[in-house]
């Protein structure tokens, strides 16, 4: 039985596309501490990379009060949107994503960012042109939800069996699994190989070059 090819490639943004991590769980890390929120660690900050703002909250923090709630968002954004500007791209994931696009590959976002956060984010990079199509959670449920995922294949007219999610992390995974979609798991972001490891991804990568090899390997050689 011969491989299977993929029609649409669709990635996360923040620990898989660009080096982020570090940044953002820094920002909610001290936007907690001027809410006056209990003081958050570094890995537990890291674990809820990928969800949307919100939900990160919840998951953190649980019920807090409405006002405390929209004081560690203002602060956050503060911080974050300060500090955008100066993230860089892994190295070598621009090259993996010219290349796919150079072969005819549909590509799209899927992310837990907001919508002014990743057109910051893809105006930044130069790397808008090469996305066919974007969803953040200002336009759909928040990851593991696959509505993402289902709204991505719905536009840009793509089957769940030809479609591939990647990401760095364990709701990336889920939401993959949830939308019938193929999944990879990257380990140069946000979580580690064990800990995405437990989420069953279907391929999993420590590297750009190993990871831009497979995709080349796994995409028809012209859609065009």
């Amino acid at each position: 039985m011969s491989a299977p090819l993929f029609d649409l490639i669709v990635w996360d943004w923040d620990g898989t596309i660009a080096d982020s991590t570090g940044m953002i769980s820094q920002a909610l890390i001290q936007a907690a501490a001027e809410a006056g929120l209990p003081p958050l660690t570094e890995v537990r900050a890291r674990s809820i990379i990928g969800l949307g703002l919100r939900e990160s909250i919840l998951t953190l923090f649980g019920e807090i009060p409405q006002t405390q709630a929209q004081a560690l968002t203002s602060h956050y954004q503060r911080l974050y949107y300060a500090n955008e500007p100066q993230i860089v791209l892994f190295a070598g994931i621009q090259d993996t994503i010219v290349a796919l696009a150079k072969k005819g590959c549909k590509q799209a976002v899927a992310t837990g960012k907001g919508r002014r956060g990743l057109d910051l984010a893809l105006h930044t990079s130069g790397l808008a042109k090469y996305f066919l199509a974007t969803k953040t959670v200002d336009e759909c449920f928040s990851k593991p939800h696959p509505q993402m995922l289902d709204s991505l294949m719905d536009e840009l007219v793509a089957l769940p069996e030809r479609t591939v999610m990647i990401g760095d992390s364990q709701y990336d995974i889920q939401m993959g699994k949830q939308a019938g979609v193929s999944t990879i798991a990257v380990t140069y972001g946000s979580q580690t190989a064990s800990q995405l490891s437990s989420y069953s991804p279907d391929q999993m990568f420590a590297d750009v070059p190993t990871l831009q090899q497979w995709l080349m390997q796994h995409t028809p050689s012209s859609q065009r």
